[in-house]
């Protein structure tokens, strides 16, 4: 998730309050009615809806199955074997590098099917961190494990996730299960030698993360075409969207174009970051969109691990963001202490200059705006408890933002929907200064300038920023 994680929580409750606040409003925005335990209250999954939601947090028409494929790159670089060997070996070694990728999408259930499963994830920052001790632990989702999948739809865009560093497959998916149910099939990748089981040297997360994601796009376009696999038909691989998170946001924006300046080189062994750099690579026109939460790697980040000879916004120079060529959005919290606002994520906004952006901003947040809610098992440790939380927001809030952001996004820049964007071309970019001015029926007055989409009194703490393409 984040490379630095120790926030300050509000108290270890707050898990159990949002369930109870919540409660009223669960089945809203959901497709499945909510679960009753015996003492009478609703079971809040992560991504469920609050009352206050806005539009398009809600699920779609689609029930969401969940399948679990697995993937190996053959013969490439093994960063995090010669990351411990000194001097790096040359050449460097290889291996087959595997992955495991979590696959949400439109789904018809078989009579009496549940539309309800349990993740396992674990704890901890890899093996050997006395601090913090991988520990499995299971929560709820909902999606209904190796249903059917549903082809009366036609083919489905595509969406790949790539989570912190650590992290896992399973980070986001509230997101990922409230896309599915919208007609995206999502494909979450477990970044070998960067989850929370098997964190390892981060030279290997630096460049493994585009790789990854280029051989996912890769096999599950073959898998489009394969008789044998349920994703046969089932999506449109050359329409695809890439949302990152904190280091996912890293790969995400070097997948999208942005290389990596030299000053950067020796983070990894043998220079093979040179392999990322403007004129090495060729973006995959089959990527038409990104959603970067929190990317990490701009110069404040590096500056805050020690670094203060990286390049003019860290890993990249002008030359490197102005590289980027499709629309993005950009998720961050101006409080961030990792990636950083100011001097971090804003400068990378502002200089991808060749990209129609847009960039929100939750007001006081930090960096843990992306994840799913604390699980119980994290309600014992101040540190785990943080890797998922906010001091100042609701995470059930936040979860709902998300939702409704990404959604508007996705749906304008992937399937075309015009009207999409009036959820994202905000009348004012400070959500408070909006006027809610509305006639008896619900239809805004003329001087009406609130956030649509909103209900009344929710547009708070929240700014939005659109920059066209030079």
């Amino acid at each position: 998730m984040s490379i630095l994680s120790a926030r300050l929580s509000t108290g270890l409750t707050a898990l159990l309050l949002t369930s109870l606040l919540a409660a009223s409003g669960a089945g809203l925005a959901q497709s499945t009615p909510p679960v009753i335990s015996p003492d009478g209250f609703a079971q809040v999954y992560p991504g469920d809806a609050r009352p206050d939601a806005p539009a398009l947090t809600a699920r779609g028409a689609y029930q969401v199955g969940v399948r679990t494929i697995s993937l190996v790159r053959k013969d490439v670089l093994d960063i995090a074997k010669a990351a411990t060997i000194t001097p790096a070996p040359n050449p460097l070694p290889r291996y087959d590098r595997p992955l495991t990728v979590e696959v949400w999408y439109p789904a018809t259930l078989a009579a009496g099917q549940a539309e309800t499963t349990t993740y396992q994830d674990s704890l901890g920052s890899g093996p050997g961190d006395p601090k913090r001790p991988v520990v499995p632990f299971t929560f709820p989702g909902r999606a209904a494990r190796d249903a059917a999948p549903n082809l009366a739809g036609g083919k489905y865009p595509l969406v790949i996730f790539s989570h912190g560093y650590p992290g896992s497959r399973y980070l986001m998916s509230y997101l990922a299960e409230n896309l599915a149910s919208k007609g995206y099939v999502i494909a979450s990748i477990d970044h070998t030698d960067s989850t929370h089981a098997d964190k390892a040297a981060f030279a290997s997360t630096l460049l493994n993360r585009a790789e990854d994601d280029q051989a996912v796009l890769d096999a599950v376009a073959a898998l489009s075409q394969s008789g044998s696999s349920f994703l046969n038909n089932l999506v449109d691989a050359d329409n695809t969207a890439l949302l990152g998170y904190s280091m996912g946001g890293y790969g995400a924006l070097n997948f999208a174009g942005a290389g990596y300046a030299d000053q950067v080189l020796g983070f990894v062994p043998g220079n093979a970051l040179t392999a990322r750099q403007l004129g090495q690579f060729t973006v995959d026109p089959r990527l038409k969109a990104v959603v970067a939460f929190s990317p990490w790697g701009g110069d404040a980040s590096v500056k805050a691990i020690g670094v203060n000879t990286a390049a003019e916004f860290g890993f990249w120079n002008a030359a490197g963001l102005s590289a980027i060529k499709v629309p993005m959005l950009f998720v961050v919290g101006s409080q961030d202490n990792v990636a950083f606002y100011q001097d971090g994520v804003k400068p990378l906004f502002e200089n991808a200059v060749n990209s129609d952006r847009y960039m929100v901003v939750y007001e006081n947040g930090r960096h843990d705006i992306a994840p799913n809610p604390p699980p119980a098992a994290s309600l014992g440790s101040l540190t785990e408890y943080g890797h998922y939380s906010e001091s100042v927001w609701d995470m059930q809030r936040l979860n709902n933002l998300n939702e409704h952001f990404v959604t508007a996004f996705l749906n304008y820049r992937l399937k075309g929907d015009a009207s999409a964007a009036a959820y994202l071309n905000v009348p004012t970019p400070i959500s408070q200064d909006g006027k809610y001015s509305r006639n008896a029926d619900g239809t805004p007055k003329a001087d009406d300038t609130y956030w649509k989409g909103f209900p009344d009194s929710t547009a708070l703490g929240i700014e939005l920023y659109h920059l066209n393409p030079k």
